[in-house]
């Protein structure tokens, strides 16, 4: 089951005082062939689990960097099935999360669109436009496939909705951690370190911090509050700039976290 798969990778992570790192790439950006070798460096770099893009022609949720990957993945002819089909011929050991938006989960079909993610492995699902009121209409559908919808929790957004929003989660919830769309970021919300605090107190899935993470650095500082990292643009430029060593460090800095922290 998907996200018996991605619940346990969490808990090997934390189990080795580690925290958890989740890089993001865009599926078809340089062809599938490219992503197959990003997935695997990936894979080697020691990543938690990956979270994979699917390109969408209006992705609200996502900053320049991430648009114009999706634009090159559009150059390349990929598409939903693609992408399924690809993950379902190349099966691997690290959990794969798909970000998605709604529209080509209910273009595709929701329950072919479900059923292709279990035969492709797939362990999770994030869908940025699809609100807490309305999630029951694809919700259900994943839940009875072992696939977990992974919420996202906007730092703006009141403790009550914040309790409701870590009450659903599953495999983790992803702690949006600046206003406005990913990208790289010099500085965090003021409020960030209670945010990510408050979150860890009340959810029962691991917290994980994203939008705008892009230094070994901003690792250390947001893990002292939460259990691991989600970072995209960032590694999408890195892997344009063919610096791939920087990745691995950056990926690797997580594993140093609690050291540090014991320090």
């Amino acid at each position: 089951m998907g996200k018996q798969k991605l619940e346990a990778a969490f808990a090997d992570v934390l189990a080795r005082n580690e925290k958890a790192f989740v890089p993001y790439i865009m599926a078809g950006d340089g062809g599938l062939a490219e992503t197959e070798k990003k997935l695997r460096f990936l894979e080697s770099c020691g990543a938690t689990a990956i979270e994979l893009g699917i390109p969408f022609s209006d992705p609200v949720a996502d900053g320049p960097t991430i648009q114009a990957a999706g634009l090159r993945a559009f150059k390349q002819g990929t598409t939903v099935k693609k992408v399924l089909d690809h993950l379902k011929a190349h099966p691997r050991q690290v959990p794969i999360i798909l970000m998605t938006y709604f529209n080509p989960i209910f273009a595709f079909g929701m329950e072919k669109f479900a059923d292709s993610c279990v035969e492709a492995g797939v362990a999770g699902l994030i869908i940025p436009d699809l609100p807490l009121e309305e999630e029951e209409i694809i919700a259900g559908e994943l839940k009875k496939r072992g696939l977990a919808l992974i919420r996202l929790a906007a730092i703006t957004s009141p403790k009550d909705r914040l309790k409701e929003i870590a009450a659903r989660s599953e495999g983790f919830l992803y702690a949006v951690t600046v206003t406005g769309t990913t990208g790289s970021r010099t500085s965090f919300h003021d409020n960030i370190e209670a945010y990510l605090a408050y979150l860890s107190e009340i959810s029962p899935v691991p917290v994980l911090a994203g939008f705008g993470v892009s230094k070994p650095e901003h690792v250390r500082h947001l893990t002292n509050y939460c259990a691991g990292v989600v970072a995209g643009s960032k590694i999408i430029e890195l892997f344009r700039q063919d610096d791939t060593e920087a990745i691995r460090e950056l990926i690797a800095s997580a594993k140093q976290t609690m050291a540090d922290q014991k320090l």
